[in-house]
């Protein structure tokens, strides 16, 4: 096997080196089997092989000293080399340092040199100007004006700088000298300005923006520069046509103007607030006087809806101008403009809304009463009045005659509807044109005037007029419509404090006046929740009365101690029908004219009465053992009719009752069990006693000794 340098490239095994060398040997592998192995040929085999690789060893030793010799040649050649460019380099920056120095020193003197030059040319170039302006000045000194300049109309704008600056010095001449030459050339001046603005006028017209720009800037220097600013306006005006919806067609007007100032004036946000300015002061203000003078006198109503409406949109095109720039303080300078409209208007704005709502809430209130053919009458106050009042809030005593309404409660909901939709409107108005710091306390005329109408002038009379109305207790078929009252007072007592959430509250909200709403309202409810409770007091009354007076009428003493006891139908008696009928049709009255606690808690009293009159009625009578039959037979129809109360204590009176009306027919040798039992056994002697007295054997079966 040829030994080279290649077979000991990496990745290099020597085992496997061995390996392949005895396999390729003859008689040194396992080729043959046993007898073909030779040993010497091997070992001489291997002797040659390792000769070989000294050899080659030799050879690569030589090579590798050959290849560092020839390095460390080339590294000392390079690091001479290296050493000779970093002198060329050094020599290089110390001449680019001579070259940055020269260059610094003749930029200097380039610039000493101009400024030589300039202050030179600066004299001689005003030396020439001053030279042209005296020739200018000799012509309207000799008032012919012979140069080309103010002769071609084309050369307007030199003119124009010529003109500008002989008029500044004419201003510095003395008069009694020079009175000609001035007033020539304050005429020329004066002509130029006219045929600028004339031109801009004209270029405004066909629509050159270019042109308008340049004559503008001409004109900046003038004094007629103003001018040309209101000739611009007054143009955009004229072209704008502010007739069909003055509002639409200013915001429109100006988002137009807005596009196209910039591109002509050189303070554009000054021309648009003058053009804003002129349309409100002028324009706008012409049209809102024009609505509001003709119908402040004669028609309240169309004054303040017109005032609303105008200010409203008077407002919203303020907030569309918003957007463009119209200098630093924008708001501030809308709203000046706004309360220069507006501010002769809104200063006596509340008194025009308190009068309108009062009249037309009295107008509201008086239509209803026409409608029903009533004249209202007044409610008494101090005095002899005010002791009745008190008299009859605590006694329920009738004092004077009653008087019959016929069924009218004289309420109406769509008055108060009317009335609170009014309301609403003046709150949406004193919202909108009431001045911040007067908010509140507007708000709260506006409420005033609301309850005077609604709460006093309608639901106070209604409920006054109803407890007039009701009549004594003793009155029989008596129309008991005060429940009817009740109810349209709760429904229009929701509407009123919907109102004063929704509409009056958030205007109030942060400041005294709130305590002070909030009382009065507490005030008027509270004055109104009187009324209705002594109204529904000597209701139930008069509902006590009927029944006793059905009871008077139907109920009949041999009804309890029949003279025939065999010949007794056990059932309610016809006075018990006809009570029952009565009790649930006014349960059922009660329940649809309130809402919330207060029908349990009427309906408990109205409960309470009905089982007082029913005791004391049993009481009244003698009982045989068929008629205490028929007693209980009543009761527990009474008792069945209290049910519908749905109340547990009226349920549990009348269980009372009955369980008392069961010692009119038990066995007198188990009475005192019966009264000794789980109903009974909590109620006082005397009661029992008096039940058990009213038996038509009371004193046969000596029924005495069960109590003594």
């Amino acid at each position: 096997m040829a030994t080279t340098a290649e077979l000991f490239e990496e990745p290099f095994v020597a085992d496997e080196y061995i390996e392949r060398l005895v396999w390729r040997t003859p008689g040194g592998g396992s080729r043959g089997g046993p007898e073909a192995f030779d040993p010497k040929r091997l070992l001489e085999e291997f002797v040659n092989h390792i000769q070989e690789l000294q050899i080659m060893d030799e050879r690569i030793q030589r090579k590798v000293e050959k290849l560092e010799q020839q390095c460390q040649k080339e590294a000392k050649e390079f690091a001479k080399k290296v050493q000779e460019l970093q002198k060329s380099n050094q020599v290089a920056f110390q001449h680019f340092q001579e070259l940055d120095e020269h260059i610094s020193y003749v930029a200097t003197k380039v610039c000493h040199l101009g400024d030589q030059l300039e202050g030179v040319n600066t004299p001689r170039q005003r030396a020439v100007e001053a030279q042209k302006l005296m020739k200018y000045f000799n012509e309207f000194l000799d008032g012919e004006l012979k140069s080309d300049v103010f002769k071609n109309s084309e050369k307007i704008k030199e003119a124009a700088d010529i003109i500008q600056k002989l008029h500044l010095i004419a201003q510095e001449l003395p008069f009694d000298r020079f009175s000609e030459v001035k007033s020539k050339i304050a005429s020329k001046y004066h002509d130029l300005e006219c045929q600028l603005i004339q031109e801009f006028t004209n270029a405004q017209k066909r629509g050159e923006i270019s042109r308008m720009r340049e004559v503008a800037a001409v004109l900046l220097h003038f004094k007629g520069y103003s001018h040309c600013v209101d000739v611009y306006i007054k143009q955009c005006q004229e072209n704008a046509n502010l007739r069909s919806d003055i509002f639409e067609d200013t915001a429109i007007l100006c988002q137009r103007v807005n596009k196209q100032v910039g591109d002509i004036f050189s303070s554009p946000e000054t021309v648009l607030a003058k053009l804003i300015q002129n349309v409100f002061e002028i324009k706008l203000q012409s049209f809102v006087k024009d609505q509001l003078e003709e119908c402040r006198k004669s028609d309240a109503e169309q004054y303040l809806k017109n005032l609303y409406d105008l200010y409203t949109r008077t407002t919203n095109l303020s907030s569309k101008l918003m957007e463009f720039n119209l200098g630093t303080d924008k708001q501030t300078f809308l709203s000046k403009l706004i309360k220069c409209i507006f501010i002769s208007y809104l200063e006596n704005y509340i008194e025009v809304e308190i009068g309108y709502l009062k009249s037309r809430s009295a107008m509201i209130l008086q239509r209803y009463y026409d409608s029903k053919n009533h004249q209202k009458r007044s409610i008494g106050t101090g005095g002899i009045q005010d002791l009745k009042e008190r008299i009859r809030l605590r006694t329920n005593l009738p004092l004077g005659p009653s008087i019959d309404t016929h069924g009218e409660t004289f309420l109406s909901q769509e008055v108060v509807v009317n009335l609170l939709q009014e309301t609403k409107q003046a709150f949406e108005r004193c919202h909108r044109l009431s001045d911040p710091s007067d908010l509140p306390r507007n708000a709260f005329r506006i409420f005033t005037v609301l309850v005077e109408f609604l709460c006093i002038e309608h639901i106070d009379y209604a409920l006054e007029t109803g407890l007039v109305g009701i009549p004594s207790s003793d009155s029989k078929n008596a129309n008991l419509y005060f429940l009817d009252v009740v109810q349209q007072a709760n429904t229009i007592f929701h509407l009123f404090d919907k109102q004063f959430n929704d509409h009056l509250m958030p205007l109030i909200s942060s400041s005294p006046k709130l305590s002070e709403c909030l009382q009065k309202k507490k005030d008027i409810i509270e004055q109104m929740e009187m009324k209705l409770d002594t109204g529904i007091d000597r209701t139930l009354n008069c509902m006590i009365g009927q029944m006793k007076h059905i009871l008077t009428a139907e109920q009949k003493k041999t009804d309890f101690k029949p003279e025939d006891e065999n010949n007794v139908l056990i059932q309610y008696t016809n006075a018990c029908v006809k009570v029952c009928g009565y009790v649930r049709k006014q349960v059922e009255k009660i329940r649809n004219s309130m809402d919330g606690k207060n029908v349990d808690t009427v309906l408990m009293e109205f409960g309470v009465r009905f089982h007082r009159l029913i005791y004391e009625h049993l009481q009244q009578y003698s009982y045989s053992c068929m008629g205490g039959m028929l007693a209980i037979c009543d009761v527990a129809e009474y008792r069945k009719c209290a049910k519908d109360f749905k109340i547990p204590l009226v349920l549990q009176l009348f269980d009372t009752l009955h369980a008392l009306c069961n010692l009119l027919v038990v066995a007198p040798d188990n009475l005192k069990q019966v009264c000794s039992g789980e109903q009974l056994a909590n109620l006082d002697k005397n009661i029992l006693h008096s039940f058990v007295q009213l038996r038509a054997d009371y004193r046969s079966a000596r029924l005495a000794r069960h109590f003594s």
